[in-house]
């Protein structure tokens, strides 16, 4: 083999892994785990120097669409050759969006860390000068564009701005008379999720969730009424933690319901006035994750222990008064998925789709029912779909975007259950002057 040129061992071993992968799980599913050894990935380290210089070569100005295609055939994508290189070049993603044109709005960075915002499409790799933040209504019409001076919302993308809205300075909705400080700087979003009147923009933060809104900001985590229950049993002002770990946020695609949580208690779900109708008790240790389905009538809420967890479902009509425990058994909060830890997901008619920490796209039914996975490596960081439900797009923290095509065939080299297959890949590295094509 070692005679063979780069190029043709490289595509022999990832196709030959991926072959050898998908028919273990198909064995192991069938007939159960027990005696069942998994198989080991090939050698390939030694022709990652190849692979980057044919990497880099295609990616020259004046490469057209079918030399691509026939790059993706000779060196087909894959995650495990790359491990030795990731240390060193691997960014995460943190923010992506799958315009109406079939282009990527991409966040390279995660939240909490400098980053920059692009635009990727068919011609290449364009900065969006003065976004350092974005986010788009559950209806895909109101975008949020943020930077250090505020958030701005406009009618679609490019198109009108209809709102302006300042950041919080941090002392909404805290008790008043207590030396609580204001914020030195801006919050760093996690999400950015106008609401469908296009007026207001639901915040998630590690400072704390917001609904940002023309006549202020209104605080929805931590709740005032929990601060002043610590500050009535003594607890010192300036020992109230007012950050939160693992904060998100979901909208209903009406705008009527907001779900949201952290990792110190239950998954909460506020009407449109912001009250509390629902406290839910987790299916793991800590909330982690929530996303309404497509048509609005059911709310998922993950919670997670190390990298494993446990998503439960619930009907929004069945939210008015619930009030669940951990763990609970009530049937009107069943788990639907058991072992991902959710960091970004999707929904499509009848269908979840969820990245899971192990760098797998989890599909499973609003019943529970599994319906396929599909492995892209590392951390699954965020997600979006088109409006039609048949293209996906995930990113990982190892600085990986695939661009998937549902329902229309899986190749020889995808790792994976379901008829899907990846039709592009962007490498979002260190040391590349810009995101590469794959």
């Amino acid at each position: 083999m070692d005679k063979q040129h780069p190029q043709q061992q490289w595509r022999e071993a990832v196709i030959a892994y991926a072959e050898a992968i998908n028919r273990y799980v198909a064995h192991g599913r069938a007939q159960g785990w027990d005696n069942l050894e998994e198989p080991q990935a090939p050698a390939t380290e030694h022709l990652l120097e190849a692979w980057q210089a044919a990497l880099l070569a295609i990616n020259r100005p004046g490469t057209d669409e079918q030399q691509r295609q026939l790059f993706r055939e000779a060196w087909p994508p894959a995650h495990l050759p790359l491990l030795p290189l990731l240390d060193e070049q691997a960014q995460g993603i943190g923010n992506l969006l799958l315009l109406d044109d079939g282009s990527l709005l991409v966040r390279i960075g995660m939240p909490f860390e400098r980053g920059q915002v692009l635009r990727l499409d068919g011609q290449g790799v364009t900065p969006v000068i003065g976004v350092e933040h974005f986010g788009r209504c559950p209806g895909r019409r109101y975008y949020a564009l943020a930077n250090a001076e505020g958030v701005r919302v406009t009618d679609g993308w490019g198109g009108p701005q209809v709102a302006r809205l300042a950041w919080p300075h941090g002392l909404e909705g805290l008790p008043a008379g207590y030396p609580f400080d204001p914020f030195d700087l801006p919050p760093m979003p996690t999400a950015l999720l106008p609401f469908p009147d296009g007026q207001r923009v639901l915040l998630v933060s590690s400072d704390g969730i917001f609904v940002l809104a023309a006549a202020g900001a209104t605080r929805l985590l931590p709740r005032e009424d929990d601060i002043l229950e610590e500050l009535r049993q003594g607890t010192d002002p300036d020992d109230i933690a007012l950050g939160l770990t693992m904060a998100h946020a979901a909208l209903s695609p009406d705008g009527r319901l907001v779900a949201l949580g952290e990792q110190c208690g239950r998954h909460l779900v506020l009407d449109e006035q912001f009250r509390r109708i629902a406290e839910v008790g987790p299916a793991s240790e800590y909330p982690h994750f929530a996303l309404f389905n497509r048509r609005g009538d059911q709310l998922i809420l993950n919670a997670c222990h190390f990298y494993q967890g446990g998503t439960l479902g619930v009907r929004v009509a069945d939210l008015p008064g619930l009030d669940t425990g951990f763990y609970s058994q009530d049937p009107r909060t069943p788990q639907l998925q058991c072992g991902a830890r959710v960091y970004a997901g999707v929904a499509r008619d009848g269908e979840y789709i969820v990245g899971d920490a192990h760098g797998y796209l989890r599909a499973f039914g609003e019943d529970g029912h599994e319906h396929w996975q599909h492995y892209l490596g590392s951390t699954i960081s965020a997600m979006d779909i088109s409006a039609d439900g048949r293209t996906l797009v995930a990113a990982s923290h190892a600085g990986f975007i695939s661009q998937i095509a549902l329902d229309r065939g899986r190749p020889q080299w995808q790792i994976g259950t379901g008829a899907h297959g990846e039709v592009r890949r962007w490498l979002c590295w260190k040391g590349f002057d810009r995101p590469l094509a794959w």
